[in-house]
């Protein structure tokens, strides 16, 4: 079996083939399209290679060209891959090199691979959140302009209907208005984007059972639940609900040398999908005035520690109620039916168009993944 590892970047492919001895037999670069990857293919993969490459942004990508090629597609965690991280003389040819030893020698960390379903659901997140940093980042420019003029808003909701409002016929200098109407502009389109990318995660959620589960946690919205599942994918795949929570970078950091008995525990590694670890924060701010147990250990926490403490710690205890809740296949048994019933309706209505209070589409009985699980008045 030949071992093959790929250095893959935006640009270029590095590839370095070693035979079943060991000996490397081949060194290539080509450009890293579609075409000049099947091309490569053809010439030295088969049923007969395995490969391996490092996640990228464009990995998927790569491995969906290659897999019916190769006997096998290996994707290897670059955080852990530690002879190419910590190697003193790092190339392209090295990486390459380093990548079809491991994998030769079965030393390879292994990342999980998301099936087409997964990927495609998190690409519309990632989508999601740069929309989302763009709509941030032109809001800090609006209040820049006023700023720079010694304006101070006299509403508290700047970019609600009477704060746009406002701004549309405030009165500036030239170069003011010029700007602040470029922004406005600007700031209309990213959220003409944002209302039709969340049109089409509800119309995604509103047929995936696992969505509807987790909106029966308090705080948890068709976003932060549609980022869930595209970041969890499989949730066998995790042992534990710590290791849930270690994958997204919500455990503390550990130190230990010397003393066996001195452990010392740092802040969060922030390690894995910071863009899941950002919904899963936001969700638990918003968890503190709900009642039930999650709401009260907020609350708890917070009394006796920093408010950020209280935060994450409720956002870690997001993730492990959330992981038993799709093994177990069953929503949260605290849920509050007229919460639940309220966040289900608006994914209802963005995904269908269908104005109805509460409850299930017409026609279909409440289900117990459906709501809360707790019988409600029908409407």
């Amino acid at each position: 079996m030949y071992s093959v590892g790929l250095d893959v970047h935006k640009e270029s492919v590095e590839a370095a083939v070693l035979d079943e001895a060991g000996k490397l037999r081949h060194r290539v670069r080509f450009p890293c399209t579609r075409e000049e990857l099947v091309r490569f293919a053809k010439r030295h993969l088969g049923p007969h290679a395995r490969v391996a490459l490092e996640a990228t942004s464009n990995t998927w990508s790569v491995v969906e060209v290659l897999r019916p090629l190769a006997a096998e597609v290996v994707v290897s965690n670059p955080l852990r891959t530690r002879a190419i991280a910590d190697a003193k003389i790092k190339t392209d040819k090295i990486d390459a090199l380093v990548l079809a030893q491991l994998l030769r020698a079965d030393y390879l960390p292994q990342v999980w691979q998301p099936d087409q379903a997964t990927q495609a659901r998190r690409r519309l997140m990632s989508r999601r959140a740069s929309l989302v940093t763009d709509q941030t980042r032109v809001k800090n420019r609006i209040y820049a302009v006023l700023h720079q003029r010694l304006i101070h808003p006299p509403i508290g909701e700047l970019f609600g209907t009477k704060g746009q409002a406002w701004l549309e016929t405030l009165e500036l200098d030239g170069a003011g208005r010029a700007a602040l109407d470029s922004e406005l502009r600007l700031l209309g389109q990213v959220e003409s984007e944002l209302r039709q990318l969340d049109e089409a995660l509800a119309i995604d959620g509103y047929d995936e059972p696992r969505v509807r589960l987790l909106m029966t946690l308090p705080g948890v919205d068709v976003a932060v639940a549609q980022t869930l599942v595209a970041t969890l994918g499989d949730i066998n795949r995790f042992r534990s609900p710590d290791h849930a929570a270690s994958y997204l970078g919500l455990v503390p950091s550990t130190y230990q040398t010397g003393d066996p008995d001195h452990i010392y525990h740092g802040r969060i590694t922030k390690q894995g999908k910071s863009q899941a670890r950002w919904m899963l924060v936001q969700a638990a701010q918003h968890v503190g005035t709900h009642p039930g147990p999650l709401g009260n250990f907020f609350r708890r926490l917070a009394k006796r520690k920093n408010r950020n403490v209280a935060v994450v710690a409720t956002a870690r205890k997001l993730v492990t109620i959330a992981y038993h809740m799709l093994k177990n296949n069953e929503p949260y048994r605290y849920a509050v039916p007229r919460s639940t019933d309220t966040k289900l309706a608006r994914m209802r209505v963005k995904a269908t168009g269908e104005r109805r209070r509460t409850g299930p589409p017409k026609g279909q009985p409440r289900s117990k993944a459906y709501g809360s699980g707790v019988r409600t008045r029908t409407v």
